[in-house]
């Protein structure tokens, strides 16, 4: 077995979501997923299919986020992983609906951190092992800290001001 490490790299201000899931149908129920939970967002998905004849399904709304999704998953190269890069939209905004995806099995990260994806290759193909989103801690939040992490959700409006 060897073990592989692969980056995730999208465009500053992009956000990826990277799962298993377990079925062709898996493609057409994401996207489905998707433009309902926000209108007019914008995504490309792509997805590893493991059996039969192991393409990688593409889907979506725009054409180049489609290509950089199925670029990425064609370099990774795990069965049943798909990938999904969004602009202009937060993974907390979809996450509901894809979790609730009967062929979503888990979602590994969804970020726009830079990752790495931890893969194990062997004589069958390639799984993932693990995620590394973002990087480590350098210390613990000061009250100014709490202050600006306060601040920044409400500028983005996900929480009220008071």
């Amino acid at each position: 077995m060897n073990t592989i490490i692969e980056p995730i790299k999208v465009p500053e201000d992009y956000n990826i979501i990277f799962g298993m899931a377990h079925f062709i149908k898996t493609v057409e129920d994401l996207y489905e997923a998707l433009v309902n939970c926000v209108p007019g967002i914008q995504f490309g998905l792509a997805f590893n299919e493991a059996s039969g004849p192991c393409l990688i399904r593409k889907e979506g709304t725009n054409p180049e986020l489609i290509e950089m999704a199925m670029q990425i998953q064609k370099r990774l190269q795990a069965g049943h992983t798909f990938l999904i890069i969004l602009k202009n939209a937060f993974p907390i905004n979809v996450l509901p609906a894809i979790k609730d995806c009967r062929e979503v099995v888990s979602i590994f990260c969804a970020t726009a951190n830079p990752v790495q994806v931890i893969l194990a290759e062997t004589e069958q193909g390639r799984g993932v092992l693990g995620v590394i989103d973002g990087f480590s801690p350098k210390g613990v939040e000061l009250d100014s800290d709490v202050t600006r992490r306060k601040q920044f959700l409400r500028n983005i409006g996900y929480k009220r001001s008071q």
